[in-house]
């Protein structure tokens, strides 16, 4: 292999060259139970249940799709990933924006609402998103999809299945958009939000690798996407079926530990399982001291490469994000997220990936670097340190803690920080990137999650459910929320572990602005984070 190329897709010969993900590897499966159920049928005998989504072993991925990256021209606007597969089906058709929608007049009386409106009237979607009527979401529901109902209590107990031209079982839905509106209403019985879209194995045949429960009340399942848009793989915390948290004022402090100690757990184990280190549980959750004694165990093995100079790590970064809140337009654009019950995501991210050329995906010749947004960060820290004979995260604490108000005044607060504790600040930027971001940083000179100790990481999950908490007080209602951080093995100590919230404001929609890095915003930073902070529950 040669060296590896400066991350752009543009190559010194002036051809283009990209890298190709073919994923092969193993999943520690870590579920200890499992919630075997008929999720419906085909026809009145043909049962489809979940099995497929409850492995018995650890899961062996040999076959998954191939995945290019694309580094876009100019580094610091990221890279782009194509799904083979989903990109091969569209080669004859793929434009994305093609979707029909008509608009009838509704009968005038709520018991006559939707006589004579037809399926694909938006008037639908809006009522199914603005409904707060159980009776009037549950009619809505019932024109979705075909429903198996309970005949003792009346409940649904599962949704009616039929076959595709492949042979293979599909959800009977008739009504797509209006299926994903009113199934993400936080007013709609949950019995059917359960037969809907909660049921372990009712969204598809991903595996269930994870659990976790700490009480009667909190319980999420750990799901496998093993072919996806994230290279290798990615994960999914989601609460589970019983466990039904559709507004962050319903999670519990034990929900958010356990949305977090998965991804912990799993980035550990995986990282562990890579480096031969022994992993301390099979079929089980780990316990938070088997947690921090296989963290400390990684980063031994990882120091002792390094000192005898073999200290490649496979998978050396990892990913985290949450999309919060869901809504679809009238018009059928999604406005965020993809489901409504609250999930988290995370994966883990390789170092390179093998670069080919032209078309000729059949032998590499190179290898270009895999994209995470912490490079970014991390090169800009070089470059300040350079520049300036500064650490720039030193740097920029010092600056957080020594703010003063732009416009002078001397009466109104001053701090940027809204919640801190020992380890970690949450904060509102001097520069928002919309009309509500805040961030949290870790104080402690921790740049990643495998650097982050137990007392560190509890200082995390609380300042997170902190953080939206406060923004769902303020009236968010549809948020994205990352983690930047730094490879394994970078051995820079000061770049610290960021977590940014980015909440939709619905007076600003993406503009060219924002495609050009133009952030616009109607208020001085220091008076959002004292508004932040008159909303905390201490």
């Amino acid at each position: 292999m040669n060296e590896i190329l400066p991350r752009t897709c543009v190559s010194p010969s002036g051809t283009f060259v990209y890298g190709i993900h073919k994923p092969d590897y193993t999943v520690i499966n870590l579920r200890e139970k499992e919630h075997i159920a008929v999720m419906g049928h085909i026809g009145d005998e043909t049962e489809v249940d979940n099995k497929v989504n409850f492995p018995a072993d650890d899961v062996k991925i040999d076959n998954a799709d191939w995945v290019f990256e694309v580094s876009n021209p100019f580094p610091f606007m990221g890279a782009t990933f194509i799904l083979k597969s989903s990109a091969d089906r569209k080669i004859e058709d793929a434009n994305p924006f093609r979707f029909k929608h008509t608009c009838t007049r509704p009968s005038s009386g709520l018991k006559d609402l939707l006589k004579g409106v037809e399926d694909n009237d938006p008037f639908l979607v809006s009522l199914g998103r603005t409904c707060t009527d159980p009776d009037l979401l549950t009619a809505l529901a019932t024109r979705s999809c075909k429903f198996e109902f309970d005949p003792h209590t009346g409940d649904p107990v599962g949704i009616q299945y039929e076959k595709t031209d492949k042979g293979e079982p599909r959800r009977s839905v008739t009504n797509r958009r209006l299926f994903e509106i009113v199934s993400n209403n936080p007013f709609l019985p949950d019995p059917y939000k359960q037969a809907m879209v909660l049921m372990p194995g009712i969204q598809g045949a991903n595996k269930i690798v994870g659990e976790y429960t700490e009480s009667s009340d909190t319980h999420i399942w750990e799901y496998l996407r093993d072919n996806s848009y994230i290279p290798w793989g990615h994960y999914a915390a989601n609460m589970a079926h019983d466990a039904i948290r559709y507004k962050i004022g319903a999670l519990e402090n034990g929900d958010m530990r356990g949305l977090r100690h998965l991804y912990y757990q799993r980035v550990y184990t995986q990282l562990a399982h890579g480096l031969g280190v022994s992993v301390p549980a099979r079929r089980r959750p780990f316990t938070e001291e088997e947690l921090e004694s296989l963290r400390t165990s990684i980063l031994e093995t990882i120091k002792q490469r390094q000192e005898n100079n073999g200290a490649h790590l496979p998978f050396n970064a990892s990913l985290w994000g949450w999309n919060f809140g869901f809504d679809l337009s009238p018009s059928g654009y999604r406005l965020n997220a993809s489901h409504q019950q609250i999930h988290q995501q995370f994966a883990l991210i390789p170092s390179s990936v093998p670069g080919f050329s032209d078309g000729d995906n059949k032998e590499s010749h190179t290898r270009l670097p895999a994209y995470i947004q912490g490079d970014e960060a991390a090169l800009f820290c070089r470059q300040f340190r350079d520049g300036t004979g500064k650490e720039f995260f030193e740097t920029y604490l010092a600056a957080i803690q020594n703010n003063q108000r732009m416009d002078g005044r001397k009466d109104k607060q001053k701090s940027l920080v809204f919640y801190q504790d020992e380890n970690v600040i949450a904060f509102v930027p001097k520069a928002q990137r919309s009309q509500g971001e805040v961030q949290i940083m870790a104080t402690t000179r921790c740049g990643n999650i495998l650097e982050a100790d137990t007392m560190v990481r509890r200082s995390l999950d609380l300042a997170i459910l902190t953080t939206v908490r406060v923004l769902e007080k303020l009236g968010v209602e549809m948020m994205i929320c990352y983690e930047i951080s730094k490879r394994f093995d970078n051995p820079d100590r000061d770049q610290r572990l960021l977590y940014i919230f980015l909440p939709r404001h619905p007076r600003s929609p993406g503009t060219l602005s924002e495609r050009q890095y133009r952030w616009i915003t109607g208020h001085y930073p220091e008076d959002f984070a004292h508004a932040c902070r008159k909303r905390i529950d201490y």
